[in-house]
């Protein structure tokens, strides 16, 4: 004899599929195992399952409204969890959400996201500057307002799958029957077709352009620095949420400094007599010109620091360092006059015949080798 679905979700024949959702959310968090653990219960819960499975699907009520049996004689009232058992809206029934892969899905989708790259001077990534950027993007078609049809006009319930987004099939196998549902496609899951497309936007509730924003960019970015702007990317298809934009800033070389981290470095050459006598020199930093001195007796790779002249720390607060080294320069040609000045000066110091084993007069070990073998 065949089952009264109807009667056992206690609706009417002619009952709306919220009416027989309602239904079955109301008995299921009842009869649940985990709720009630009886074995009659348990049956009971397995009656309204199968029930709730023909009556939410439009070609099994209709199979069972003329008397056939939608499962085909592969699973009753005692089916189980087999094939098509509707997982999603047991979760629906005690947690109230149901499953994403189920029905119709919406034609508005979130937007791409994209990138651009900014190019900026040492200062300007430094200190921060305000820009200008000019940005081809997707925005919201003011025609259709994102809905794709022309005016007048709204999209229809697909014929095919009755607004449900996809078809389902039984094949026979050897477990018995099996129904599969997949993307209808005639309007390609979205349950409603657009006849009349918006002639703007061709369908697609977006259009192309062009537009310019002006953004801040923050003291103390660097090469490579990503900059997020949330929701200034292209609008989603169907007028969709836009997508970010993300800014990739590139650092252009300066012609004197180098950038470590928030630390600038630089070298500076001065002669060896300003070196041994101490000097003064003028230097032109981010923050304009600068006195430094140079100590005497200074030596080749030492370094000079100046506090807080290098970059502003990126979300905090304080300066790095401008780090100067310096390097001595030794003259390589001398006049006759200069050359007797450097001699009365070594003489005086007492510097004629410096030190060490590679000193004028004194042989290194290879040296005293070739002799040997020289008969020397």
């Amino acid at each position: 004899m065949a089952k009264d679905y109807y009667a056992t979700l206690g609706v009417r024949r002619d009952a709306s599929q919220e009416e027989i959702k309602k239904a079955y959310r109301r008995l299921a968090r009842e009869l649940h195992p985990d709720v009630n653990p009886d074995p009659a219960t348990q049956e009971r819960f397995k009656e309204i399952t199968a029930a709730y499975e023909v009556l939410s699907d439009p070609q099994k009520r209709q199979m069972h409204d003329m008397g056939g049996d939608p499962f085909g004689g592969a699973a009753g009232a005692g089916a189980g969890f087999g094939a098509g058992f509707p997982f999603s809206d047991i979760m629906d029934a005690f947690f109230g959400t149901a499953s994403a892969s189920r029905g119709p899905r919406s034609r508005a989708r979130r937007g791409r996201n994209a990138t651009i790259r900014v190019e900026l001077d040492l200062a300007e990534s430094g200190f921060g500057t305000t820009r200008e950027l000019v940005v081809d993007t997707a925005i919201l078609c003011e025609v259709c307002q994102g809905s794709g049809a022309a005016a007048g006009t709204h999209p229809d319930t697909c014929d095919m799958c009755h607004g449900r987004g996809e078809v389902s099939q039984v094949t026979r196998s050897f477990l018995g029957q099996v129904m599969t549902s997949r993307p209808c496609p005639q309007c390609g899951g979205f349950g409603s077709v657009i006849r009349h497309p918006c002639q703007e936007c061709s369908g697609d509730g977006r259009v192309r352009t062009r537009r310019t924003i002006k953004v801040r960019i923050p003291a103390g970015v660097e090469d490579g620095t990503h900059i997020q702007l949330a929701g200034e990317g292209e609008v989603g298809p169907g007028g969709g949420p836009p997508g970010d934009l993300f800014l990739e800033i590139v650092e252009r070389p300066h012609p004197t400094f180098e950038r470590r981290g928030d630390d600038l470095h630089c070298t500076v050459s001065i002669p060896m007599t300003a070196a041994a006598l101490g000097t003064s020199l003028t230097m032109e930093t981010l923050d304009g010109p600068e006195q430094i001195d140079v100590r005497p007796g200074t030596q080749s790779g030492q370094v000079i620091p100046l506090y807080a002249r290098g970059v502003q720390r990126l979300n905090e607060s304080g300066r790095g360092d401008l780090l100067i080294h310096v390097n001595v320069e030794t003259p390589l040609k001398l006049d006759p006059e200069q050359e007797e000045l450097l001699r009365k000066l070594s003489q005086l110091r007492g510097e004629e015949r410096p030190p060490g084993k590679f000193a004028p007069g004194q042989q290194g070990f290879f040296s005293r080798l070739k002799d040997a073998f020289n008969g020397r």
